[in-house]
């Protein structure tokens, strides 16, 4: 059995799609039934949409997972996985699936491969690509221990398509869990577009100078439709939130279009931009990395390039 696990809120995220959609196309090269997990609020809603999109059990884990936090849902996943006698579970590379997958794989005694970008079966062996080095090779490894815990990189596989059918949601509990992790504080996640999951996104960095210039990348976004990321460097200084940072101790994004504006283009940041289909520099050193991944390169003082962009969008707009 192949298990994807996401936490949604409502009915199948992109995340939950792209999870799926992996599971089930391995499991058709294994010979093996999917299963998905769905955990969060409202993980009924997206554990019935997965059975009519490849999956032949569906489960939904609920819980107060405030209280259990990391530890509740890697007791619940753990249950599964060796009830079902999981081969292979696959979470999404985000901070839910980096928090727990690597202690789910030593939960369940296996071996934890992380963001990786694609699986394939050479001689009844699962091969997986994962980047290393910061994004600046690829490695091709396979297990000597299963079950495998994958988390896998966002826009790297594609979605799971709908094909009809239904499959039984079973319902569970998360498991009451000792303590040991105390929740000292909380914050309401921010209103508009996930970072992952948006078509456009206007990342600043250090060149911007302040925090202030953030507000005009929040207006650029804005008319494109988009989601504003930022920089470690931006993060650092204050100016941005950690969960706007991109980059490989940020988020991996696979935007179809990245602004890239004020960001010298240092490899961490690279490697989590390198799923953008079409990258946009801005920057007024003409000798920046940035310019080596960009489709298009802009030598400018993003103060002289931003301010026109947003007008010209702005008299485009109907």
């Amino acid at each position: 059995m192949i298990i994807a696990a996401t936490w949604e809120s409502g009915g199948l995220g992109q995340a939950g799609r792209e999870v799926l959609g992996a599971a089930v196309r391995l499991g058709a090269a294994l010979g093996d039934d999917v299963a998905f997990a769905a955990l969060g609020m409202a993980a009924v809603d997206a554990a019935a949409e997965a059975g009519g999109c490849g999956a032949a059990r569906a489960f939904a884990l609920e819980g107060d997972y405030a209280a259990s936090g990391a530890e509740g849902a890697i007791a619940s996943l753990a249950e599964l996985a060796r009830e079902l006698e999981a081969r292979a579970v696959l979470l999404a590379a985000d901070e839910q699936g980096g928090e727990i997958g690597p202690r789910l794989a030593e939960r369940l005694s296996g071996t934890a491969v992380t963001h990786a970008t694609s699986v394939e079966v050479a001689d009844g062996r699962l091969l997986w690509t994962r980047p290393v080095f910061g994004g600046k090779a690829f490695a091709a490894v396979t297990a000597h221990v299963e079950p495998v815990v994958a988390t896998l990189r966002r826009g790297a596989f594609s979605s799971a398509e709908a094909m009809g059918g239904a499959a039984a949601v079973e319902t569970r509990q998360v498991p009451v869990t000792d303590g040991a992790v105390e929740l000292i504080g909380s914050e309401e996640p921010q209103s508009g577009v996930a970072l992952e999951d948006a078509a456009v996104i206007v990342a600043g960095g250090g060149g911007l100078g302040s925090g202030e210039a953030f507000a005009e990348l929040e207006e650029l976004a804005g008319l494109l439709g988009g989601a504003v990321g930022a920089s470690l460097v931006a993060v650092d200084s204050g100016w941005a939130a950690p969960e706007r940072q991109v980059g490989l101790t940020g988020k991996v994004v696979s935007p179809d279009l990245y602004f890239a504006i004020g960001i010298s283009g240092a490899s961490q940041h690279l490697a989590g931009i390198g799923g953008a289909k079409a990258v946009v520099a801005v920057n007024t050193d003409p000798d920046a990395p940035i310019f080596n991944t960009a489709k298009l390169g802009v030598v400018m003082d993003w103060k002289k390039f931003v301010p026109v962009l947003i007008e010209e969008l702005r008299r485009a707009a109907p």
